[in-house]
């Protein structure tokens, strides 16, 4: 006999989409003997149901509804003596008390997953979405609770939206008002209706369908009402739907975050998984996260850390906590309720999707230079530096900008260092994934800035320093910007310069130059301005055709551009050649502009290149004139 699969784990699934693998019913096998007395019980029922009069049909459903439908051997015995076709039937016919009574039973069964698949296959949704324009209340809850059973896979959503369900759900819910006080049988209604959605919402095109439907300000509406067992599927719909930009705006603007904040305090672990899972989601966007903080929502997250043995609750708050640590103002609360102290402990026996959440709230919050020394003295910087070993790449990239962040304290450095992190570091760069490669080389600068003797620690990966180089050939421009970074901090030491310039690094950072984006070029023009001290590397920026290029990156409007052009130029300049290029691609105008910076360094640099020019023009009409 097949097992039966995990409700839980298919109902708080992940959200997925119209071409997600679906879900698989698994085939019993044939011909087994140790039936029950139930199994009998139910086929001897099967011939009322299948040809008594609508009287016997009614009696003989409601004995069968008497058994225990939620074992699999009733479950089975309906499917294999044809009753589950004569049940679906039913559901065509004028008889109401039929209709309900096939209802009950398949509201029941349907939790299997071979008779979710049969129902589908018998045409079954159909009829039951065409049961919502019902005038009976009872009848139409049974429906959209079957729909919602059923609904948990991807064909099976399809059919519930290409035949109208969307919206009937929808108005469904609608016509109970939202209010204190309810009648059970209004409960029911928004219940049933709100189950049938959170199924459906598990499909993109059924989230448009939902939304528009008018779906969104009445999820809203329901946000607010008190009965747990109607918000778990409203917040359940709602943190499925999140995944949409269009909900996400909604959540913000139709003011949900502060009924979400609420029943993060509920007692029902579950509500508080779901709420927590939305703001997970939606705590990309920074204003979503400036809501949480203003609706308090930032210590209830914290406390919830507590209870780490529910892995489900703990993975959609540790989400929740890492994405609303993107802001600086809720690091600074963090700090406050010790959460940084709570995650540190989290780092080990930990499902991976904790994990990478763990990590990723570490990562954002030791920004912060207190929390840099609260993660050593905590002793979070080994098994930190031990995921590096780790296969996951979301994990990998959350790890990396964690060891990256605690590295620029000199003192998690000699920690770091002596647990080989920067060799594992710089293994990462051969990883695949342009993702992981980029967050490996964004660590590697504050290594490499604050290690002691990093020239000595960087010359002993054996072939490290070609292995940087050659990703300046990647596709990838966060690859490239990274990897410009930190050649920029490599290059200052004369050695691995040297080393690095013979595997061609000057002709491959100058065919990068005539990049648009301000990110690369700030990290760009620093590599540059450090390589051109070594040998002839000026002069060979300038046959590589890199000056022309530079001269333009004057007219950004990123000041941090600006800086690193500069100096970069400034270095070019030495070279005569380079001050003519310089000269007709007019930057002597540009950077007189900048002479009078309040930043010290643009203006050195500024005036360091024009007089190179200025001495060059001068040295030029001596020549011409005597």
């Amino acid at each position: 006999i097949f097992s039966k699969a995990s409700s839980s784990l298919e109902d708080v699934g992940e959200s997925s989409s119209e071409t997600d693998e679906d879900e698989q019913p698994v085939r019993r096998q044939e011909g087994s003997t140790d039936l029950s007395a139930e199994y009998w019980g139910i086929q001897k029922l099967a011939k009322y149901v299948k040809g008594g009069d609508p009287t016997a049909t009614v009696i003989a459903l409601c004995s069968m509804k008497d058994f225990n439908l939620s074992e699999e051997t009733c479950q089975l015995a309906i499917k294999d003596t044809g009753c589950l076709e004569v049940l679906i039937n039913l559901l065509d016919t004028e008889e109401i008390k039929c209709q309900t009574g096939s209802l009950k039973i398949l509201k029941e069964i349907s939790q299997n997953i071979l008779i979710r698949h049969a129902i589908a296959d018998l045409g079954g949704l159909e009829i039951m979405v065409k049961i919502l324009d019902s005038p009976d209340t009872d009848i139409k809850c049974l429906a959209a609770e079957t729909i919602a059973n059923v609904a948990r896979f991807k064909r099976a959503r399809k059919t519930v939206r290409q035949h109208g369900g969307i919206k009937r759900l929808v108005e469904l819910l609608e016509s109970i008002s939202v209010a204190s006080s309810y009648q059970a049988k209004d409960i029911e209604t928004a219940r049933c209706a709100a189950l049938a959605l959170w199924s459906c919402s598990r499909s993109t095109k059924n989230k448009k369908a939902i939304r528009k439907a008018g779906g969104i300000p009445l999820l809203a509406r329901w946000l607010k009402c008190s009965h747990t067992n109607i918000l778990i599927p409203i917040v359940g719909t709602l943190q499925e739907c999140a995944s949409e930009p269009s909900y996400r705006l909604a959540i913000r603007t139709e003011g949900m975050i502060e009924n979400l904040v609420k029943n993060l305090s509920s007692e029902h672990e579950e509500l508080q998984m779901h709420c927590a899972s939305a703001i997970f989601k939606c705590a990309e966007d920074e204003e979503i996260r400036d809501l949480v903080r203003k609706h308090e929502g930032l210590q209830p997250l914290s406390v919830l850390l507590d209870k780490s043995e529910n892995k489900q609750l703990l993975a959609a708050v540790t989400g929740a906590i890492w994405k609303c640590a993107i802001s600086r103002e809720n690091v600074l609360k963090f700090q406050e309720y010790k959460t940084v102290e709570t995650l540190v402990t989290l780092l080990t026996d930990q499902p991976e999707e904790v994990l990478i959440n763990v990590i990723g709230a570490l990562g954002e919050c030791c920004q912060e230079e207190e929390n840099r020394g609260t993660i050593r003295r905590c002793g979070g910087i080994a098994p930190i530096v031990k995921l590096l070993t780790a296969t996951n790449q979301a994990l990998l990239v959350n790890v990396n900008k964690a060891v990256g962040g605690c590295a620029m304290d000199p003192e998690n450095m000699l920690i770091i260092d002596s647990l080989d992190g920067v060799r594992l570091l710089w293994s990462l760069l051969k990883n695949p994934n342009p993702d992981v490669q980029a967050s490996a080389a964004w660590a590697l600068c504050p290594c490499v800035e604050n290690a002691k003797n990093s020239g000595e620690m960087v010359r002993s990966f054996v072939g490290g320093l070609e292995l940087i180089v050659n990703l300046l050939k990647s596709k990838d421009r966060e690859v490239l910007t990274s990897v410009c970074a930190a050649i920029a901090n490599i290059a200052k030491d004369q050695e691995n310069l040297a080393v690095m310039t013979d595997h061609g690094v000057v002709p491959l950072l100058s065919k990068l130059a005539n990049t648009n984006n301000n990110k690369l070029r700030r990290h760009l023009a620093e590599a540059i301005a450090h390589c051109c001290l070594w040998g002839s590397n000026r002069v060979a920026f300038g046959e590589t055709k890199a000056v022309a290029p530079l001269a333009r990156y004057l007219k950004s409007k990123d000041p941090l551009v600006h800086r690193a052009t500069a100096q970069a130029l400034y270095q070019l300049s030495e070279d005569p050649n380079n001050c003519v290029i310089m000269h007709e691609n007019g930057v002597v105008k540009l950077l007189l502009a900048m002479v009078g910076s309040t930043d010290d360094t643009l203006q050195e640099a500024a005036a360091g290149c024009i007089a190179n020019i200025r001495r060059l023009a001068l040295a030029a009409e001596k020549a011409k004139y005597g």
